[in-house]
């Protein structure tokens, strides 16, 4: 937890209190939109640095603001319930009830509604879809009518709503009838789906808000080093703390409700996170006098829509490749911007000026950015069914098959601090400026290594199991089930790699989303990140037919293949924006006007 505190270079000056002493001065927005009276008053009494101090001066992050640990403690809460009740959906789909039990529960193998690994997988797949299809919806909420904060408290009573539906489907006497139990645990994951997709779209941005600073200015380290404290450093250190919350969170949640499954029944697997999730709304009630909130802007989707639409004007080719260039050209936005047109030639939806193009461009640009991250996504989900199934193939030496997935929030916590502490300082000092966009090609690469290590694990377990390609329904006359004397250990690497994956790929996914979204447009850039989670689930559903015996390792194998080629593609795409990654986040931040029928 050490790592949550400032960089300990900077001097007392410098410590948290200070963010307290500066709020941001909000002036009433006009329909002329003319932002040049607006005043940045956080940074006022700060020393700037020149541009050569920006080109020679080491840069360390500032401190964070006790809110973002409130937000952060309550996103710790809701993945303990998400997690700790998805961690057992395999099992709670693909096994079959086993022989005497009214719980699920079972020292050999817990189950319930025995509907195969296929079936099992489809569902799970369909789960994660509905997940990341709704931040889209709670994002369009909160920018357009709630603001954030209320539609994080709406998000988490429809998900407490949803946890209850779940506990029904798990206890006895509905556990035993497999259609009622599957029908009210489809309505609980769909209810839960809209609760935690809102919260996700939201409590994202809401924790970077925490911090107030936009702009580079001067520190001094203890030895009396003159450094850069830089507020985009900062957000990127939010990021990778309050991942490292959730995967406490996942962590403690997974562990606990596999052995509550195994020993208890899954009505306590899904019981115990309702419980811990209730800490969320106390968390969200405490704090809710402290939180840096930003309040709705009215709708400006449209409105960027519009200035797309207004770009793209004389653009368009009956020639494809033309257009694509055209669509490419540098002067693209130029087009729609405010300073072209004068008097009546103005259209009356204009409200803004020539600095919002240019967010809504940067917003532009980091959600196209997104449109590979399906792909990576597809490796990330194995973790939730084959991954665990595959364990089941193998000894476990007496532990519950789903436990292993564990190993990615545990190896997240290790790498994490890891990361932060040594490996992103070390770099930066050897002069190495490991960019967003290079820790994401990163990522891929990473995830394409640990489908490789599932692949060759799979082989193996093809080659020693007494059932060979049919490893996952393997059983003696008895009905008992065998399993490759493989360690199921052996999964270990595929794991650790997943986890490192992450950190490139999907913390600094959420960083880019906040940092490159226009401010009044925050959560739904950060959902429409999400939303690559619900296409990944989509075109998962492509793959459900590899997700048996004996096509397992072609399984792991297109996926090892999908994610190197994506993150190839995906560094060649975006190699030139990586080379305006300086540019892009010292923009100036500033927000459009609401349309005048919000005033």
């Amino acid at each position: 937890m050490a790592g949550l505190q400032a960089d300990r270079d900077i001097v007392a000056g410098l410590a948290e209190a200070e963010h307290d002493e500066f709020e941001h001065k909000k002036l009433a927005a006009h329909s002329s939109d003319d932002h040049s009276d607006e005043i940045d008053t956080v940074h006022d009494g700060l020393e700037f640095p020149t541009e050569e101090e920006k080109l020679t001066l080491r840069r360390v992050s500032d401190t964070l603001p006790w809110s973002a640990y409130l937000i952060a403690t309550c996103e710790l809460a809701e993945r303990f319930s998400y997690y700790g009740c998805t961690v057992v959906y395999t099992n709670f789909l693909q096994q079959p009830l086993p022989k005497g039990s009214t719980t699920g529960a079972s020292l050999d193998q817990a189950g319930a509604l025995g509907l195969g690994q296929r079936a099992s997988t489809g569902i799970i797949t369909f789960n994660n879809f509905w997940a990341y299809v709704i931040p889209l919806f709670g994002a369009y909420v909160a920018d357009t009518y709630w603001g954030r904060y209320k539609t994080i408290c709406v998000a988490v009573a429809v998900a407490l709503v949803g946890h209850v539906l779940l506990i029904v489907s798990a206890v006895p006497g509905v556990i035993s009838h497999p259609h009622n139990a599957l029908g009210c645990f489809m309505i609980a994951i769909i209810i839960i789906g809209i609760g935690t997709g809102s919260f996700k779209s939201n409590v994202s941005p809401l924790v970077a808000e925490q911090y107030k600073r936009t702009k580079l200015f001067i520190g001094h380290t203890k030895s009396g080093e003159r450094v850069i404290v830089d507020p985009i450093m900062t957000v990127s250190r939010i990021y990778m703390y309050f991942y490292m919350f959730i995967n406490i969170g996942a962590l403690v949640g997974q562990i606990s409700m596999v052995y509550a499954e195994k020993y208890v029944g899954f009505w306590l697997a899904f019981t115990l996170p309702t419980v811990v999730f209730l800490i969320s709304p106390l968390v969200l009630f405490i704090g809710r006098n402290r939180y840096v909130t930003s309040a709705p802007q009215g709708s400006v989707l449209g409105k960027s829509f519009r200035i797309l639409r207004q770009a793209a004007k004389g653009r368009w080719s009956i020639n494809p490749v033309k257009t694509i260039k055209n669509m490419n050209a540098a002067d693209f936005w130029e087009g729609a911007k405010p300073s072209n047109f004068t008097g009546e030639s103005r259209p009356r939806w204009m409200t803004f000026d020539d600095q919002w193009v240019d967010e809504v461009r940067r917003g532009f640009k980091a959600s196209s950015v997104f449109c590979w991250i399906p792909i990576y996504w597809l490796t990330y989900n194995q973790l939730n069914n084959n991954l665990t199934s595959q364990a089941a193939a193998m000894n476990t030496h007496g532990l519950p098959n789903d436990i292993l997935s564990n190993l990615d929030p545990f190896a997240l916590l290790i790498f994490i601090p890891v990361c932060d502490q040594l490996l992103y300082p070390a770099l930066r000092r050897a002069g190495i400026n490991l960019t967003p966009l290079k820790k994401i090609t990163l990522g891929f690469f990473l995830g394409s290594g640990a489908m490789v290590w599932a692949a060759v694990v799979q082989h193996y377990i093809y080659k020693t199991s007494p059932c060979g390609y049919a490893a996952a329904t393997c059983t003696d006359a008895d009905g008992n089930p065998l399993t490759s004397p493989l360690n199921v250990w052996i999964q270990t690497g595929a794991y650790v790699l997943i986890a490192l994956s992450e950190i490139f790929t999907s913390i600094t996914g959420l960083e880019y989303a906040f940092t490159k979204a226009p401010k009044n447009m925050r959560s739904l850039v950060v959902g429409v990140f999400f939303f690559m989670s619900a296409l990944s689930a989509a075109l998962g559903e492509a793959f459900v037919a590899l997700s048996e015996d004996p096509l397992l390792v072609w399984n792991y194998g297109v996926m090892a293949v999908l994610a190197f080629l994506a993150g190839t593609g995906f560094w060649f795409q975006y190699r030139s924006l990586d080379a305006e990654e300086e540019a892009l986040n010292h923009l100036g931040e500033k927000p459009a006007a609401p349309e005048k029928e919000k005033h």
